[in-house]
């Protein structure tokens, strides 16, 4: 991957095919796709269309969406949700439900979620038990739902007990991730979005993850780094779904950094103000690096590296970056232990051999996760 000029046209369309067989799509990559979105959804078959989006994404660009669907013959609905993780819940659930039942949305219409992963795993999980599956598609609108959470076809909700624990494997219809939506993103939520991305380098593309230590900041700035960015995040995404769709195998390796991550969201009760998935992501990366130091699995040196390039993006690294604590070792563990890859009551990491070298760690002693834990915590102590 190279460095190429910043301006780009939406006639520069970068498309990644998802081949699943009869539930195939395309996921197009490019700036200004939201203005050709009107057509390039209706060229689905639909009739008509209910837009599910959020309270800060709405106002942006939802009217101009319903307005392009309806030009191209689709009847359209529209229903608007408070933004933040709390929304992936049971009660938004059936909210949304109703609404696409009170639209009149068959099985060959289509559920369009327009908004970041909150509303991508939602719309998406209300799109898979409507009459028992209609199609969707989802125009994602944050870094992070672009290159991660709008591909693959996991929708969901949160629950008491966990992040996503409710929830269906249902793959959408079209993705449409226009790049210009992150001109306004705010920094936070780039850099929380950029995690995922640095993640698909650590798992198995090392030249990945140095071409992003060398252009980061072209993806911050727009450049046509950021179309490649997220298009190659979207190849490698799409390569292990092709491979094992319902995370039965290689695709747990997905989950690079997650374990921690849902943790501490957990933990930190889903409150935005502390922690936004991204920068879970982003620590749960680092610890995963060293911890996999501490069993000796991976030089020290790639481990410190990993939190090196995080850190010159602005992402936190450690367990006492989490504003207000991340709670005693006990409570990380009990929030550990209801992560979807435990198995028979024991955890599973993805930890790595070096960077892009990470595999699936099944049964690892939980008393070698309270080791390395304390020592995180004892670390941070002043």
């Amino acid at each position: 991957m190279s460095s190429v000029p910043a301006q780009t046209s939406a006639a520069d369309v970068i498309t990644v095919s998802v081949p699943l067989g009869d539930r195939a799509y395309d996921i197009l990559v490019g700036r200004g796709l939201i203005e050709t979105a009107g057509s390039r959804i209706a060229a689905l078959g639909a009739r008509a269309a209910a837009i599910v989006t959020d309270e800060h994404v709405g106002p942006l660009y939802a009217q101009g969406l319903s307005h392009a669907l309806a030009a191209n013959g689709l009847r359209t609905s529209l229903t608007t949700l408070p933004s933040g993780e709390a929304t992936k819940s049971y009660a938004s659930l059936e909210q949304v439900c109703d609404a696409v039942l009170e639209a009149r949305i068959e099985r060959g219409d289509l559920v369009v979620a327009l908004g970041g992963g909150v509303i991508g795993d939602l719309a998406g999980f209300a799109a898979a038990v409507v009459r028992r599956g209609v199609r969707f598609v989802q125009v994602p609108t944050t870094l992070l739902s672009q290159v991660d959470s709008s591909v693959g076809g996991k929708t969901g909700i949160n629950s008491r007990h966990g992040k996503n624990l409710v929830g269906a494997f249902h793959q959408p219809s079209l993705v449409l991730a226009d790049t210009a939506l992150l001109d306004t993103l705010p920094l936070r939520e780039m850099r929380a979005g950029y995690a995922e991305v640095a993640k698909y380098g650590l798992i198995d593309d090392a030249r990945f993850f140095a071409w992003c230590e060398a252009h980061w900041n072209g993806i911050f700035d727009g450049g046509r780094e950021r179309d490649e960015a997220v298009a190659q995040s979207c190849r490698a995404k799409a390569a292990v779904v092709v491979r094992d769709e319902h995370e039965t195998g290689d695709r747990a390796l997905l989950n690079l950094g997650h374990t921690f991550g849902h943790a501490l969201e957990r933990i930190t009760r889903y409150d935005s103000t502390r922690l936004v998935h991204g920068e879970g992501v982003a620590i749960g990366l680092a610890l995963a690096f060293r911890f996999s130091a501490s069993l000796g699995l991976c030089p020290s040196s790639d481990a410190e590296r990993v939190e090196a390039h995080l850190k010159s993006v602005g992402l936190p690294t450690r367990l006492s970056h989490v504003p207000g604590g991340c709670g005693t070792v006990d409570e990380l563990l009990d929030a550990m232990a209801q992560d979807k890859k435990v198995k028979g009551g024991s955890l599973t990491f993805i930890l790595a051999r070096g960077i892009g070298q990470s595999f699936i760690a099944p049964g690892i002693e939980a008393e070698k996760v309270r080791a390395f834990l304390t020592s995180e915590i004892d670390a941070s102590s002043p």
